[in-house]
């Protein structure tokens, strides 16, 4: 049996509904479909999504990054993004590995393993696609094996894990990688300020304030803030705002005006401009589809 049908069937086996799935690993999720899903807004916190079989689609601005089998997605920073399952069946559905990624253990890799050769420190994009080696699928075949061996997790897990956070920081494409395990590298000081900003979203704030927080000029910041996210900081602002809104009326019942007030809008009519040009209709509509069909898987 090849690494990737075991992959396959080890998660097929632990997880038989759709959703997104913990287990007794830490830091590691399991994400099943049954069918392709419609495209949901969500937050990528620094991750690696490896996929056992299916498609999915993250957008990040207007960038599309397609993943599968043969590509995994790594998420530097914390990112609000739109995905959507797009290969998937009952017979043959969608199913990926998502594991957290630990800074620390990363940082510490990259001290031991240096890599040759000098970094620009130009930040890359927060998302990004590399190729699945037999290296990285063989170490996340034997960690998704672990739970069929639950005794041997504690022992075991974070030596695979650290295996595979060595996987990363040296097979191709790997400088997103390398800039997430550097202190100071342009890439962790924007990541200050998305942390910040994921934080005070709600709150009036001005560019310079922010920029002071990511330790850059004010040009500099937009133009490594925008490399990283594709959008500019006040748009990403917009789409946390947007998001917590679509979630208050959905889960909490909110209404529209409250829920705009809720997440720093002074003017319903904005909001509701806004909420329609990114969820493509308007927040009390949206809101009420929502609550009558499942929730989408989010890795």
């Amino acid at each position: 049996m090849g690494s990737l049908t075991r992959l396959v069937d080890i998660v097929g086996r632990h997880v038989r509904d759709d959703g997104i799935h913990g287990t007794p690993i830490p830091g590691v999720s399991l994400i099943r479909s049954g069918t392709p899903t419609m495209p949901m807004p969500v937050v990528y916190e620094p991750t690696l999504c490896l996929v056992a079989q299916g498609r999915k689609q993250v957008m990040l601005g207007t960038t599309a990054y397609v993943y599968d089998p043969a590509r995994y997605l790594i998420a530097s920073v914390d990112l609000p993004v739109t995905g959507s399952v797009i290969e998937a069946s009952a017979s043959a559905p969608y199913l990926c590995l998502m594991l957290d990624l630990d800074m620390t253990e990363l940082s510490e890799l990259a001290l031991r393993h240096p890599a040759p050769g000098e970094n620009d420190g130009a930040p890359s994009a927060g998302l990004a696609l590399n190729a699945t080696t037999p290296e990285l699928l063989d170490a996340a075949v034997r960690l998704a094996a672990l739970l069929d061996r639950p005794r041997d997790i504690e022992a075991l897990a974070p030596l695979v894990v650290r295996e595979i956070l060595y996987r990363l920081l040296t097979g191709p494409g790997n400088g997103i990688v390398r800039q997430m395990a550097t202190a100071d590298s342009r890439l962790n000081q924007i990541a200050r300020a998305i942390a910040w900003l994921r934080e005070h979203y709600s709150e009036t704030c001005r560019i310079d304030e922010i920029a002071d927080i990511a330790g850059m000029s004010r040009s500099t910041f937009h133009a490594h803030f925008k490399a990283v996210t594709s959008m500019s900081p006040l748009e990403f602002r917009s789409q946390l705002r947007l998001q917590e809104a679509r979630r208050l009326m959905v889960a909490e019942a909110m209404d529209a005006a409250g829920a705009g007030y809720r997440v720093g809008y002074e003017s319903p009519s904005q909001f509701s401009r806004d909420y329609a040009r990114m969820f493509g209709m308007p927040p009390a509509k949206d809101a009420g589809r929502l609550r009558t069909t499942a929730e989408a898987p989010t890795g």
